[in-house]
C-alpha cells in the first residue's frame, strides 16, 4: 500500500476530471444529508448532492474523479462521482464512520470507525474494503504521511494516537495523546505529529521517531481539528469555545496568530488549507469561512447547509 510516484501519462478522462473537479470545495452536512459543493474561485455553492445519512468525513481522489464520504449514520462511505455530481456507489464499512483520509496516490481510502474502534481500508479501484484494522477506543480522525507510508489515527476513548504501517495493514505502535484526541495532523517531513486534544483544551506535538510529546500548546477550549500548511512551516487548529483558529509556528511550537471566526458558538469544527486559503468549517453557524494565511483575516463567509461537519479541497 506504500505510496510510489508514477510517471504513467494521465488519460484524458482523468485530465479532464481534474479540470472539472479543480478549485472546488465538498463540504459535509450532517442534519440534512448532503454535501455542498463550492466553487473557489467564486465562493459559491454551485451544487447540493443528496448524501447518505449523517455525512461527517470527506475526501477527494488526487485526480479529481471521487470524493468520499462517511456517511456515520448509515455505516457506509458514498462515492460521488465529481464529473457529474452523483453518488455512484456506497460501500459498507465500521459503525459510526466518522473521518476519511486518501492515499497519497489515491489507491487507497482509510476510514475511521468511530464505534467499532476500527480503520476500514477501501481499495478505490473496485471500492472493495481489502482490511479491516483494529486501533484504539472511539477513532474519530485521521491522516496519511507525505509518503503513503503510515496512517495516524486519533483515539479519542483511549487518550492515544494509533499509528498504522500500510504495508502490512497493522498498528505498528501507539502513540501518547491528551485527554479525549479528535484530530490529528502530521507534518510534510513526517518528523511532527499534532494531536487536538478536545478535553486537554490542548494540542499535543508529538515526535514520530521517539514517540514521546515534545511540547504540550494550550489552544483555549475545545481543539476539534488541526490541520499542517502545505509548506509545513503553520499548523492550524479550530478551537470551538472562543470560536476561532489558531496558527502554531512549526518551528517554536507557539501560536503566532489567532483569527476569530465568529462569537462563542460558532462551533469551528474542521479545517482545510491550501497554499492561497484556509478554510474553516462552523458548524453551528452553518458556514465556511475563507481566511488569508498570511494575514489571517476573513475574506468571506459562505452558507452551506444544516450542520456542517468536514471539508475536502479539490487542487
Amino acid at each position: 500500500m506504500r505510496y510510489q510516484h508514477s510517471t504513467t501519462a494521465r488519460p484524458a478522462s482523468v485530465t479532464a476530471a481534474r479540470a472539472a473537479a479543480a478549485g472546488h470545495l465538498y463540504v459535509t452536512n450532517q442534519l440534512d444529508d448532503t454535501l455542498s459543493v463550492i466553487n473557489a474561485q467564486t465562493n459559491q455553492v454551485t451544487a447540493t448532492v443528496p448524501a447518505g445519512v449523517g455525512p461527517e468525513g470527506v475526501a477527494v481522489t488526487p485526480d479529481g474523479s471521487r470524493v468520499y464520504i462517511a456517511d456515520s449514520g448509515s455505516a457506509e462511505v458514498s462515492v460521488l462521482d465529481t464529473s457529474n455530481n452523483k453518488i455512484v456507489t456506497t460501500v459498507p464499512v465500521g459503525q459510526s464512520p466518522t473521518g476519511v483520509v486518501l492515499s497519497p496516490d489515491g489507491q487507497f481510502l482509510y476510514v475511521a470507525n468511530g464505534t467499532s474502534n476500527s480503520v476500514s481500508v477501501i481499495a478505490t479501484g473496485t471500492n472493495q474494503v481489502t482490511a479491516t484494522v483494529p486501533v484504539g477506543i472511539s477513532p474519530v480522525n485521521l491522516t496519511v504521511s507525505h509518503d503513503g507510508s503510515t496512517v495516524y489515527v486519533a483515539n479519542m476513548g483511549s487518550a492515544s494516537v494509533s499509528v498504522i504501517d500500510t504495508s502490512t495493514g497493522k498498528v505498528a505502535r501507539t502513540l501518547p495523546a491528551g485527554q479525549y484526541p479528535v484530530a490529528v495532523a502530521v507534518t510534510p517531513d513526517g518528523a511532527s505529529v499534532y494531536a487536538a486534544n478536545q478535553a486537554s483544551a490542548t494540542v499535543s506535538v508529538i515526535s514520530a521517531s521517539t514517540a514521546k510529546i515534545t511540547a504540550t500548546i494550550p489552544t483555549g477550549d475545545g481543539p476539534f481539528d488541526v490541520t499542517a500548511a502545505p509548506n509545513g512551516q503553520v499548523v492550524y487548529v479550530a478551537v470551538l469555545g472562543p470560536g476561532n483558529v489558531s496558527a502554531i509556528d512549526t518551528q517554536t511550537n507557539r501560536i503566532t496568530g489567532t483569527v476569530n471566526i465568529g462569537p462563542p458558538g460558532t462551533d469551528p469544527f474542521a479545517i482545510a488549507v491550501t497554499s492561497a486559503a484556509v478554510y474553516v468549517v462552523s458548524q453551528a453557524a452553518g458556514t465556511v469561512t475563507v481566511v488569508d494565511p498570511g494575514s489571517l483575516k476573513m475574506t468571506a463567509n459562505i452558507t452551506v447547509g444544516d450542520s456542517p461537519y468536514g471539508i475536502a479541497v479539490a487542487s
